[in-house]
């Protein structure tokens, strides 16, 4: 991999953190690197209101740890360009290029990724 894709992943990524830190900022509050809590309702108004509320709440929490998932790879990636070990494998293999351009939070080669997957079926 060049150093000039390299720098260009790193952008995506970048760009993908701030737009997941946005929508998680929506209805929850940052606290921690990769952690963030979705903020309770503050039980205002009428029953039909506060039921309402709680409704919203517990809808959104799988959303938030899906976002925080999203976000903790995108961290673990850019962390990885860092230490210079970017698009590796755990199995030491390089992870294609073209997989790193439309996943640039990949953590897995397309062997490996298939392991789990129906492609290994296929």
């Amino acid at each position: 991999m060049t150093p000039d894709f390299i720098n260009q992943r790193k952008e995506d990524l970048l760009n993908k953190k701030e737009e997941l830190e946005k929508e998680l900022s929506e209805f929850a509050v940052k606290t921690s690197k990769d952690n963030w809590e979705t903020k309770y309702p503050q039980m205002d108004g009428d029953e039909e209101d506060k039921t309402d509320e709680v409704e919203e709440y517990e809808n959104l929490l799988p959303i938030e740890k899906s976002l925080e998932e999203k976000l903790k790879d995108v961290n673990t990636a850019l962390e990885k360009i860092e230490k210079g070990e970017y698009g590796k494998c755990a199995c030491g293999e390089l992870i294609s290029e073209d997989r790193l351009r439309v996943l640039p939070e990949a953590k897995t080669c397309d062997v490996c990724k298939c392991k789990d997957s129906e492609c290994a079926n296929n």
